[in-house]
């Protein structure tokens, strides 16, 4: 598969942001409602705490759109932190919308900590909630529903959930791991790990062993999102080092796997460039273009890419937004 052939030129019309209401936008991921609406579900935070408030102050929100490609319009929040003293009490990230059954599931990132960055970073836990209609109310585990392991590469933390179900019917679950045995407070590699369970609400079963590493380095790749197609699994994921596209730091590479464990990279590793092509012929190259996450419609084929996306002239990655790409 060669990935970018796939992706056609981005419509004005499909940026989602909130900068002008003062909240930087991240992450974001598509679900078709029964009524035929669609369901934009994203990251977002104060602008005036900074971007790295991502991981201590995220909430998810949610907007809806008749078309997959926007424009989406914002109506509320999805999920918050729990609070209390709950594990994921301070901070939520990372949405990842998994239908089956008649429920929408939502995966997510959660964490709490003490204000700082690093203490809130080690805390990342993967949870899910659920509910029978697109906005909610979402319920919630009141625990991880993938939490760290002991003496393995996700026992520090586990964070950025993609799901899909296999053709054996089994949830599969590709995320991102780190070790504690790094030097303090950044911990050791940056990996991607492989859980799968028989129902969407766990338990899960990890592999003991990490899917996909860097040789060379040991931040890895990160933000993966996970599918199944034709005939094998696909993944895409940010390439740290540009160690697997050979496309330069930041790039997005295309992973394939014929068993959701053993993992290689694609025929053509680069998925894209951290670059939009708009419809008008222009090309606009961006400081990110990452966290890519798909709607696939009722047959399971990419129809809609979305990309957390910031601009090179906004250093701080403040006025962030989401682009929803179409797939051919």
């Amino acid at each position: 598969m060669e990935f970018s052939k796939r992706m056609r030129p981005a419509k004005r019309r499909s940026v989602f942001e909130l900068s002008g209401d003062g909240f930087v936008v991240w992450c974001g991921s598509i679900a078709k409602g029964e009524n035929g609406q669609f369901y934009l579900y994203f990251s977002f935070w104060p602008m005036n705490k900074g971007h790295n408030a991502w991981v201590t102050h995220s909430r998810i929100g949610f907007a809806v759109a008749d078309n997959p490609l926007g424009p989406f319009t914002y109506r509320g929040i999805a999920l918050s932190g729990a609070g209390g003293d709950a594990w994921d009490r301070d901070c939520v990230h990372n949405p990842a919308l998994l239908q089956a059954g008649g429920n929408y599931y939502l995966y997510y990132m959660g964490n709490y900590g003490n204000g700082e960055y690093w203490d809130h970073r080690n805390h990342q836990r993967i949870g899910v909630a659920w509910s029978d209609k697109p906005e909610g109310p979402f319920r919630r585990l009141d625990a991880p529903v993938v939490d760290v392991s002991p003496n393995r590469h996700d026992s520090l933390l586990t964070s950025n959930p993609t799901v899909c179900t296999g053709p054996d019917g089994r949830i599969y679950m590709m995320y991102k791991a780190v070790s504690d045995q790094g030097k303090p407070p950044v911990g050791g590699a940056v990996v991607c790990g492989m859980a799968v369970a028989d129902n969407p609400l766990g338990p899960f079963e990890k592999s003991d062993v990490p899917i996909l590493t860097n040789q060379e380095n040991d931040w890895s790749v990160e933000d993966p999102f996970l599918w199944y197609e034709t005939d094998r699994f696909y993944a895409l994921a940010k390439d740290f080092q540009g160690y697997f596209t050979k496309a330069g730091p930041g790039s997005v590479g295309l992973f394939q796997s014929f068993d959701g464990f053993r993992w290689e990279t694609a025929d053509h590793p680069l998925a894209f460039l951290r670059e939009i092509r708009w419809e008008d012929g222009t090309v606009e190259p961006l400081q990110n273009m990452e966290r890519p996450q798909m709607w696939l419609d009722e047959s399971g084929r990419p129809r809609v890419l979305c990309c957390a996306c910031a601009r090179t002239d906004d250093p701080e990655r403040l006025r962030a937004f989401n682009v929803q790409i179409e797939m051919e």
